[in-house]
């Protein structure tokens, strides 16, 4: 069963570390290499240019729980630099 987008946190967020930078804190892993993903939607923080960004919460195929801000995560290689950013349609 996918959790990603259950309004409830799962248990394993608990202990989730805080990753400065978009990857595991403990092995670099990045986080298409998560075993298990959620999204915190239900409390979305405005920045100062009135953009929401999210708490999304991984944990590695490490064992370790991480989380990171939704505006920190590096531009994808799987899309083109032309197309629209989901986040300026909402």
């Amino acid at each position: 069963m996918m959790e990603a987008f259950d309004p409830n946190p799962p248990n394993w967020t608990e202990s989730a570390k805080h990753a400065f930078k978009f990857c595991c804190p403990k092995c670099d892993a990045s986080c298409t290499e998560a075993v298990r993903v959620w999204i915190n939607r239900r409390s979305p923080v405005y920045t100062e240019t009135h953009r929401r960004k999210w708490q999304e919460f991984y944990e590695c195929q490490c064992g370790c729980p991480w989380w990171a801000w939704s505006s920190d995560r590096p531009p994808s290689e799987l899309t083109r630099n032309d197309e629209t950013n989901l986040d300026e349609l909402f």
